[in-house]
């Protein structure tokens, strides 16, 4: 074990691997409790989910909602950062799209 990781009993931030269930743009994404939304979808492997005006992809860039980078809709709420925001059993998730004319 890595000097740097804490035994669970003695991990002030209480982790969990109480199961949870997003949906994102319609399918099923599973995560653990005291995730951001953001670790849960990198954690399925997503690593962009919203695109500028040209098209470009954005996911996580900062992880400290400095940057906006990771906008997404949850629970019809747009603009939505989603390294800041915790997961919830059953969010409902949208990704976000800025191109040109939309």
């Amino acid at each position: 074990m890595s000097g740097r990781l804490l035994p669970r009993d003695r991990d002030p931030a209480g982790r969990t691997d109480r199961p949870i269930r997003i949906t994102v743009d319609g399918e099923p994404v599973a995560g653990i409790a005291g995730q951001s939304v953001a670790g849960v979808l990198l954690a399925a492997g997503r690593i962009s989910w919203r695109t500028t005006r040209a098209g470009a992809p954005r996911g996580v860039f900062c992880g400290i909602g400095a940057c906006f980078d990771c906008l997404l809709t949850v629970n019809d709420v747009p603009d939505v950062r989603a390294c800041r925001r915790p997961a919830a059993d059953g969010d409902q998730i949208r990704t976000q799209s800025r191109e040109e004319g939309a």
